[in-house]
């Protein structure tokens, strides 16, 4: 499409025999001050019609209406330009819509010096420096043309603000601002109007913020100010918070019970009337809960509740503080309200600190009262919303399920002869650190069970985890057995983290502990006695204290105590028996499913014979040959401990004990029982060895 320009040359004419006449029209005469000339009139455009031309055209076109050199590169973006000037315009603003026009298709244009302008893509033109202007942008004429310019701040901070401009800056440049963070400034580079829109932002944004602040303090008569603060600040959260000034905040003085605004004075009327209404007399919100627990005891979590808030009040007394924050309330006179002790409550600490960075302490209020009901397992709370909020807390994470431990145990009796030292020795185990490793060989009671005799610990425990019988694991027999020894009680215990178990083996026997003579009926000196008598156990104890770690290790705290009957002894005429004890208490240290052997309990026995010769009793008794033989006894603990999981996989050796009975199928069968309404139980899995059980 061909470019239609039609210049204003043909007025240049007219224009040139119209200058004279107005300037002699314009002179004044000699005897009036001298008027200044007229400013030259600017050269008119008639109009500009630009159909899809070349980069090339647009630049001859400003080239020659500027005067200027154009300086420019091998390579410019290529573009299509379209322009209509319809009516006559000066030529400044022409060459302004031709600045604009090329800066919008990415050709930036950069004065250098009075006769030259550098023509350089946008995403270059910043390396190419541009006109640099000093003083202010808003007399220029609003165009494309590039420029830089430094920003000077006072109040604001150019690293927070910079960033706060991206948006407004041209894509096409793709500069940011150089920072001077030293002297609070920054350089741009941008076009004039977008340096000009800048610089009209900074202009309105770059003001004191505290030009219009106050601060103002409440006295506060019956609220407490950490509490108050925290009231306004619920009150003033998500919508409202919109409604008040940004730079508005209000923090609590816990010393002074005052509440400091620092605000804007148009706000002060708002605060006044909101400070008034919370700052009334009233008496604390209280209510009741109860509280049911599930695992831990309900006397046992009282004390320890008691204990924790006597130990905050001591702690707050010894640091002195105030008095708490329902104490604070004063009557109108100013004298403070005596407290009134509260029964079965356990001492309450005042306020231990203010508010840190807006947060509240965590703090019994003076009304809390703690009560265990031990009929039902809970715990009864009464006082403000906060301190059934903590104390619930609290009981939440005390109220946890402590992990479980089975500890199976076989008690072992072993005759040692003249080459045994100890029972141990006598069946032939290795033993590391009171934990059965293995067998050294096969002694009088003791197998090797398919471990070898050099197998490491680790195999070792690895074949006696979970699904095998403890006595199967150590190779003994339940049953009485010809080598000298025997297996005395095969028991299983099973208890709680922390809490004491305890096995009995033995007798009961009745001891004289009193006797008591009265005058029988009949005169002559007779009396009638009678004996008071209590039971008495004898035989082997065993106490275990366990602590389950998290890995699954079991810290025992073991105490055995065993007690036989050595003989008679005659008190009063009656015969006592003499008891015998021996009692060790160990503390051993041992992986799940590994087996603890204790031993050192030993005894001597002395036993003598009479064989009787011929038919005569005391003849035969008299002439018979006789006997003494003596001997030492052993008894050996073994103990395996198995932290439980809580799932089929505990049941697994218990089944297998019920499978190995004359009734076990009827038994299971029982046990298997499910309604068909109910899904079918899963299959338990393979047991896992003895160190890879997780801790409950």
């Amino acid at each position: 499409m061909p470019r239609l320009l039609r210049p204003a040359a043909a007025l240049f004419p007219l224009l040139a025999f119209l200058a004279p006449l107005r300037a002699q029209e314009a002179t004044p005469p000699p005897a009036t001050p001298a008027i200044p000339a007229p400013a030259p009139v600017e050269e008119m455009i008639s109009t500009l019609v630009l159909r899809n031309e070349s980069v090339d055209m647009v630049l001859d076109l400003y080239e020659r209406w500027s005067g200027r050199i154009l300086l420019r590169p091998p390579t410019l973006p290529a573009a299509t330009f379209t322009l209509n000037l319809d009516k006559p315009l000066p030529k400044s603003e022409v060459l302004r819509a031709l600045e604009t026009l090329l800066n919008r298709n990415g050709i930036g244009l950069a004065p250098l010096g009075e006769r030259f302008t550098l023509v350089s893509p946008l995403n270059l033109i910043r390396a190419d420096a541009p006109e640099l202007i000093d003083g202010s942008t808003l007399a220029l004429p609003p165009s494309g043309r590039i420029a830089a310019k430094i920003f000077k701040l006072s109040f604001l901070r150019v690293t927070e603000f910079s960033p706060q401009i991206a948006p407004i800056l041209s894509p096409s440049i793709a500069t940011p601002p150089a920072i001077f963070e030293k002297t609070n400034s920054f350089l741009i580079v941008e076009s004039v109007a977008n340096l000009q829109r800048i610089e009209r932002l900074i202009a309105e944004l770059d003001r004191p913020a505290s030009g219009s602040l106050e601060v103002k303090a409440y006295d506060l008569k019956f609220a407490k100010a950490s509490d108050l603060a925290n009231k306004v600040r619920t009150l003033l959260s998500g919508p409202l918070a919109s409604q008040i000034g940004t730079a508005t905040t209000y923090q609590p003085d816990d010393r002074t019970n005052q509440l400091i605004l620092i605000s804007d004075p148009r706000e002060h009327a708002f605060f006044d009337s909101l400070v008034a209404r919370l700052d009334t007399r009233a008496d604390p919100a209280t209510r009741s809960e109860v509280i049911f627990l599930k695992h831990a005891d309900a006397v046992q979590v009282e004390a320890l509740l008691a204990k924790l808030v006597s130990g905050q009040n001591s702690a707050a007394q010894t640091s002195g503080s105030g008095t708490s924050r329902l104490s604070r309330s004063r009557s109108e006179t100013g004298t403070a309200p005596k407290a009134t002790p509260q029964p079965n409550a356990p001492a309450v600490p005042p306020a231990a600190a203010a508010l840190v960075n807006g947060t509240p302490s965590e703090e019994f209020s003076s009304l809390l009262t703690i009560v265990s009901d031990e009929r039902s397992n809970a715990i009864v709370v009464a006082g403000t919303p906060d301190d059934i909020r903590l104390v619930a807390s609290l009981v939440n994470r005390l109220d946890v399920l402590l992990a479980q431990v089975r500890i199976e145990v076989v008690i072992a009796e072993v005759t040692l002869n003249d080459n045994a030292s100890s029972g141990v020795d006598a069946l032939g185990l290795r033993v590391e650190n009171n934990k059965l490793t293995g067998f050294s060989a096969s002694g009088p009671g003791a197998s090797i069970g398919g471990i070898g005799t050099a197998g490491a610990a680790s195999g070792f425990a690895q074949s006696t985890g979970y699904g095998q019988n403890l006595t199967a694991a150590i190779g003994l027999s339940t049953t009485p057995r010809k080598d000298k020894s025997s297996i005395l009680s095969v028991p299983t215990i099973v208890t709680t983290h922390n809490k004491e178990a305890e096995i009995f083996v033995g007798e009961t026997r009745p001891i004289i502990s009193g006797t008591q003579s009265t005058p029988s009926g009949n005169s002559g000196g007779n009396f009638n006695t009678s004996s008071t008598v209590t039971q008495q156990k004898i035989g082997i104890r065993l106490r275990v204290l366990p602590l389950i770690g998290s890995s699954g290790t079991v810290q025992l705290e073991i105490e055995q105590e065993v007690e036989d009957v050595l003989g008679t002894v005659k008190i009063d005429g009656n015969d006592q028996p003499r008891i015998g004890s021996r009692t060790t208490t160990s503390f051993v240290s041992a992986a799940n499913g590994e087996i603890i052997v204790l031993g050192g309990l030993q005894r001597n026995t002395e036993s003598r014979n009479t064989s009787r010769l011929g038919p005569i009793p005391f003849l035969g008794d008299l002439f018979g040959s006789r006997s003494r033989a003596k001997g030492r006894t052993e008894l050996i603990f073994f103990l395996r401990p198995i932290v439980l999981t809580n799932t089929a996989l505990d049941n697994v050796e218990a089944l297998k004990r019920i499978d190995d009975t004359p009734h076990g199928q009827k038994v299971r069968e029982v046990l298997d029982y499910r309604p068909a309404s109910l899904p079918p139980l899963p299959e338990p899995a393979s047991a896992p060895a003895a160190d890879s059980v997780p801790s409950s």
